[in-house]
């Protein structure tokens, strides 16, 4: 599991795993990390999976995971085409690519939903992940929905204006499959970076939020090593 330091000497960020289960969830959910991320830990290789999707909505998600992903040379983007909606149902499919996924990747921070999100596929999307992925640092991240499922987060990202700007650019003009929902709009997703910037008191006012259930604090001993 990848531990929290104190200091900058442990700058140390390997690999990444993003995980959506349908292909506007990782950018919705946490884009603006992920762009942090990418220019802090340029040599950091990414793998990025979307679960659910059919043609057209692929060739947004790849598009869209490669603009985010720009900066990065080692990185893996999947689309696969489980069934929306009906995850709950295809567990075992799905449980299956997660063990193949097990054996391919160890990141050191894995991006997944909120494990009380009211969307089923979310949901096992989660429980998936923790089942499969049990020593690594976990971050749950949330969507906007009608269900009105939004918790109480734990863990800030600071975003400054201009990777706000840039995450909601992308998704608004690469997303155009989802246009005609009501709910896709900048002002909508600006408003959850403003309450979560407001809530932890960010400098810019804007930060993105995650769901942690347990994480190690390194202290950085001065002796070296445990004691």
């Amino acid at each position: 599991m990848l531990a929290l330091a104190f200091g900058g000497q442990h700058r140390s960020l390997k690999s990444v795993l993003c995980l959506g289960s349908h292909c506007d969830d990782i950018e919705i959910g946490c884009g603006g990390t992920i762009i942090r991320l990418t220019e802090e830990y340029p040599e950091a290789s990414f793998h990025w999976v979307v679960f659910s999707s059919d043609q057209t909505r692929a060739d947004e998600a790849r598009r869209s995971a490669d603009r985010f992903l720009k900066k990065i040379v080692p990185k893996s983007v999947v689309i696969k085409d489980f069934r929306g909606s009906f995850f709950q149902f295809i567990g075992a499919e799905i449980k299956e690519y997660f063990e193949q996924l097990k054996g391919e990747v160890s990141p050191d921070v894995i991006f997944t939903h909120y494990g009380k999100d009211l969307h089923q596929d979310h949901r096992l999307i989660s429980e998936l992940t923790w089942n499969s992925f049990r020593n690594h640092l976990i971050l749950e991240y949330e969507i906007p929905k009608y269900d009105g499922d939004f918790g109480s987060p734990n863990v800030f990202v600071h975003l400054d204006k201009s990777v706000c700007k840039r995450k909601l650019h992308t998704i608004l003009n690469i997303f155009r499959t989802q246009k005609d929902k009501q709910w896709f709009s900048r002002e909508l997703f600006l408003s959850v970076l403003r309450v979560r910037g407001m809530e932890s008191n960010a400098p810019s006012t804007y930060a993105e939020a995650f769901y942690c259930r347990k994480l190690i604090l390194g202290l950085g001993l001065r002796s070296g090593g445990d004691r």
